[in-house]
Formats: C-alpha cells, structure tokens, sequence
C-alpha cells in the first residue's frame, strides 16, 4: 500500500498545480497540446514513484507519420498510465462517458478528443463514440484502445469487443498491436494496492486493416499477435 500512497503523492503534488494553471491555459487557447507532455511525464513519474520499472520495445514497428490505433490487452488499472506516456505524440483514449462530465476536466479532455464511451451497448451511443474516434484520427491523433473492454479478471488475453474493428476498418488506421505483461501482478483487479516490478511493453508488428476483408478477420489477427507475444501464463485457454 505504501507504493500506492506514493503514486498519489506524486499526482497530486503535480496534478494539481498543473491542472490549476494548464487546464484555464488550455481553455484560453482551445488547445491541450503544452498541456498533454505535461499531464504524461506526471503518470510516468506517478508509476515509477510507486517503484515500477518499464522495459518497452518494437517502437520500429510503429508507422511514422500516420496516426494509428494502439490495441492493447488489459490487465491492470496500472496500464494507461504505464502504456499512454511512451506511446509518441497524442494520444486520444476511450473512456466512461461520466468522466467527461466533469467541470473544466471534462471540457479539457473533450478538447483532447477524448472519446466517451457510454457502456450498456447502446447502438447510438457506441455509433458516436466511432464517430469521435473517427474525427481524432483524421485530425491527426492515434487512438489507444483496450479491446478486451475492460480488465482480464485472471491475467489471461480475454475475448475482444468488436468495436475497435469497425473503428480501423471504417478509417483504414493502421494497427499498432500492444502486448503488456507483469502489471497484472503488480495491481490486482479489485485491488488498489501496487507491488513494485517491472513493467514489459511491446509494440508489435502493424497490422493493415486494407489487407482484410471484414472485421472479423482483422480482430482474429490482431487478438493471435497479442496471444503469441504475451507469456504462457497470460495466453487464453481457448485456442
């Protein structure tokens, strides 16, 4: 618990003041971009307080000059901010459609294009969240999205939402598979404690999503690369 308490040290110690002076800063010019590395070297230094280590590769296999949608299996409340900080320019994320409800917060993160997902699988709702997807995209900014929905209760690479699918076959993105490891035991669904350890992403060879003919086909493929990067432990059962 004490990394824990660290980690929240750190965020507020940083979060605040940043948030007090670069979310009117942000609002005033109607950007977040001196914002944004601000708000990541945070997480990273919140993370590393609580005494994990990252060990990232295959930053090769990320396509210069196109944005992309980063797909990464879910293990640990401890993902996005170990994932989302050594992922290179801005990244939009999907997130509970509430949080974006929250005073100058919420406009902030709209400004980030911050993706609402409203959860219950309504039709329009999950049709808007594409469309928000969509503009950050063409504007410019990858996507990171953890297809599984939400965390693995066992550690395993569960089955994905088909969403995310529609999502890269609508804008033809390139897919940037993501393999994490060793958060699952550092941060246990259902717990707020953190262990310290070591961290392991690896992005994985892209994934065109013009070299399929449907969905359900590239979700196959990208599902099959995570699998075969992740360790024994973490592989699903199912074949």
């Amino acid at each position: 618990m004490f990394a824990s308490l660290k980690l929240l040290f750190v965020y507020l110690a940083l979060g605040v003041p940043a948030g007090v002076f670069g979310i009117p800063y942000s609002l005033l010019v109607g950007n977040v971009r001196r914002l944004y590395p601000i708000a990541m070297w945070i997480a990273n230094a919140g993370v590393r307080a609580a005494g994990v280590r990252i060990e990232a590769m295959g930053f090769e296999n990320i396509p210069k000059g196109r944005p992309c949608i980063f797909m990464c299996n879910h293990v640990s409340n401890l993902d996005p901010p170990v994932v989302l900080p050594i992922l290179p320019g801005q990244i939009a994320v999907f997130l509970k459609k509430e949080l974006m409800s929250i005073p100058i917060l919420g406009y902030a993160m709209r400004m980030g294009k911050f993706i609402p997902v409203e959860r219950g699988g309504k039709r329009d709702a999950a049709q808007a969240s594409v469309a928000a997807a969509t503009d950050a995209l063409r504007s410019g900014l990858s996507i990171l999205v953890f297809p599984e929905g939400t965390r693995s209760k066992d550690g395993r690479l569960s089955f994905f939402k088909k969403g995310p699918f529609f999502l890269a076959m609508e804008t033809m993105a390139p897919v940037v598979p993501v393999a994490i490891s060793g958060t699952e035991r550092m941060m246990r669904k259902g717990s707020a404690a953190i262990l310290p350890g070591v961290a392991r992403v690896q992005m994985l060879p892209v994934i065109e999503p013009k070299d399929f003919e449907n969905r359900e086909d590239l979700l196959r493929a990208v599902r099959a690369r995570i699998a075969a990067a992740l360790p024994e432990e973490m592989k699903p059962l199912e074949g």
